[in-house]
Order: structure tokens, then sequence, then C-alpha cells
């Protein structure tokens, strides 16, 4: 499906950056792969933010000073179960992880956008609909839809996670609403094949002259 805003992917100098998001077990990260078969460079926010937060990673000095070691692993990177646990019972303890990652994502993108070989640059974010950063920051966005019932079954079938903290996390993110009123395009991934998914994306793709 295509938005109202179609056509709207004006460059920041030759580069075309596009979002693509969708919530949790919607699929995004198998539509990114897809993406990059067309030979688009992606961009992952979510591993960049991973890659902070290892042992020895860029944002471990500040996440151990305002959290304090408990949510330090014994390895040395960021306990991921922990903090999930503890910002999404504290709001305002959320906020001051986001204060520690995302100026260091953000530096982190800015930088792989610039040395991204593809004129069109894909920018995998979860959270893109709730951040108004990357909302001025993308010229067109790619929103991977499905049911919250299919994506309960997704997570709890790749993590093992239970049904309440997956339902928590849904919470947390954008409604489906939100997510499809901010789309430029929508991709519905939801009870068909990979080849129909991959159709569809390369559909979209020579729609957009790709």
């Amino acid at each position: 499906m295509f938005g109202p805003e179609l056509g709207h992917n004006s460059a920041m100098g030759h580069k075309r950056i596009w979002g693509l998001t969708g919530g949790i077990g919607s699929g995004k990260s198998t539509v990114a792969g897809l993406l990059a078969t067309h030979g688009l460079s992606i961009i992952d926010a979510d591993a960049i933010a991973r890659a902070l937060t290892l042992a020895d990673g860029l944002a471990i000095p500040a996440i151990r000073q305002a959290f304090g070691d408990a949510f330090i692993s014994p390895t040395g990177e960021m306990d991921r179960g922990r903090m999930r646990d503890w910002v999404f019972a504290n709001p305002v303890e959320k906020k001051r992880l986001e204060a520690i990652l995302h100026p260091l994502i953000h530096t982190h993108t800015e930088a792989a956008i610039a040395d991204a070989p593809s004129e069109v640059v894909v920018c995998d974010v979860p959270l893109l609909v709730e951040s108004p950063r990357w909302r001025q920051r993308v010229h067109l966005v790619w929103v991977v839809d499905c049911a919250q019932e299919t994506q309960i079954e997704r997570v709890i079938r790749r993590s093992g996670l239970r049904r309440e903290a997956i339902e928590a996390i849904i919470q947390q993110q954008a409604s489906r609403a939100m997510r499809l009123a901010a789309a430029d395009i929508v991709v519905f991934n939801d009870g068909m094949s990979q080849d129909v998914l991959a159709q569809q994306v390369t559909h979209c793709l020579q729609h957009l002259g790709i």
C-alpha cells in the first residue's frame, strides 16, 4: 500500500534516506533483508545499540555510572534482560537510558549513512514513529504491518518470552494505527509465504523507481 506522501523522498546530499519500522514480531528484519537483496544499504539501529552496550562498548561507562554495576553483566556488557525489565516498569529510567543511547546511536548512524555505498539508504528503526528526530531525518517511511496476535505468536516462537511480557513490550511501542498513519509505504506481512512477501517488496520498489 502506498501512502499519501509517496514521492516525498528528496535527498539529503545525494542520498535518499528511508526509514523502515514495525512492531516487535512484524517481520521488519525479514523485509530489511529483502530490501538489501535489491542493492539498498541497510543500517540497523538495534544492532548499533547492541554494539554500544557490549563489553567495552562506548555506552558502558555512562550506563554503569547512571544505573550501577547491577546492570552490567560479569562479562562487562549491559544486562539486557534486567535493563529491559527495569525500564519497562520505570518510565523515568527508560528516559535516562535513552538519554545515554540515543545521541550515540545518532552519531554512529550518521557515520554509517555517510559511508553507505548506495544512493538509497534504509534505516531499520524499531521506534521510528515514536521519535521526532527520526521522523524528521528520513524522506520516506516503510511500515511492516501485521495483526497483534501474529506478533505475539512469532515472538513466543523465536524467544520463549511469556505472552504477558510481549504484550507489555507492544504497549510500550507505537500503536498499529499510529504506525499506519505515519507510513508512506505499508508492507503487509501476515499469513503469506516468503515468496509472496518478496514479490510485495519488489512491487513497492518498482513503484518507487528502484
